[in-house]
């Protein structure tokens, strides 16, 4: 297996790869990560995971790079990391006792070779008090995450049930992942 890469600077993506018991670096992907806003939800994380991985795959033409994004979407609008604390309230207000979707596209690219997915699942939250949600805001949690929540943290506490892949919620569907880059590699042979 050529070096693996992990196109992100995610800690939680980082750890989320280790399960797969491969060595691997992180190199961060500097990218513009603005999409067309008419793409639907699936084709901007998989367009966001292709720019990440072609990125870093220019400089590494010997490495199989791995690129991933998430969004989160409710009634048909993307909610992004909150620019500040006021957002990240905002945010968490709108999502409390509804359902909403958390989409991961994944890329891996290896010379000219590429394999591209997205995985749904579908999140709902129960419905939040404002002192929970302050309380979560003192975290500090939600700052540097889509939709606003860390579901492998304190934001555990406001998901009342999830129906698909944990891991996409987190950001890196491995499961799916180990079975594409198992397949990958046989295409490569």
């Amino acid at each position: 297996m050529h070096p693996l890469i992990l196109a992100s600077s995610s800690p939680r993506r980082k750890e989320l790869l280790q399960f797969l018991h491969v060595p691997f670096q992180t190199i961060h992907a500097n990218v513009d990560e603005n999409f067309d806003p008419n793409l639907t939800a699936e084709e901007a994380v998989r367009e966001l995971a292709v720019r990440k991985a072609a990125a870093v795959a220019l400089e590494h033409k010997d490495s199989c790079v791995i690129g991933a994004d998430t969004v989160v979407v409710v009634d048909g609008e993307f909610i992004g990391k909150p620019a500040d604390r006021s957002a990240a309230k905002q945010t968490l207000q709108i999502l409390s006792g509804r359902t909403h979707y958390v989409y991961t596209g994944v890329a891996i690219i290896q010379d000219k070779n590429q394999a591209v997915f997205a995985e749904k699942t579908e999140v709902s939250f129960w419905r939040l008090s404002d002192e929970e949600i302050e309380a979560y805001l003192e975290t500090g949690e939600p700052f540097d995450k889509a939709g606003s929540y860390g579901i492998q943290g304190y934001g555990s506490l406001l998901v009342k049930e999830i129906t698909g892949d944990y891991y996409t919620v987190v950001g890196l569907p491995v499961s799916r992942l180990a079975r594409e880059l198992k397949a990958f590699q046989r295409q490569k042979l």
